[in-house]
């Protein structure tokens, strides 16, 4: 649903006022970290030590904000499992596929 609301908002939005919500995803999309983690997306399914391990210079609350933000957006899928350690992996969405 939320993919769906989100990709309405980026077509129907105006860029170029000021509160326009798309401005918000593009930041995320777009920021360093926001690009290297959809192309690092785009083979498969990752844990965030992979994808850390991946990326190579991200700490890990700046991965983590990273990933938070382009979940929230629509970009990505995190399933958590209930195991210990934590077991969390990152995919793309419909969505995050075409972006990136």
């Amino acid at each position: 649903m939320r993919a769906h609301t989100l990709s309405r908002q980026l077509r129907e939005g105006n860029l170029f006022a000021e509160q326009c919500p798309s401005r918000e995803v593009l930041k995320h999309v777009t920021s360093r970290w926001g690009v290297l983690i959809l192309v690092a997306l785009r083979d498969g399914t990752h844990r965030f030590s992979d994808l850390r391990r991946k990326m190579g210079g991200v700490s890990e609350k700046m991965l983590a904000q990273s990933l938070q933000a382009l979940e929230q957006d629509g970009f990505l899928n995190r399933v958590s499992y209930p195991v210990v350690p934590p077991h969390v992996e990152y995919s793309l969405t419909p969505l995050g596929e075409q972006v990136s």
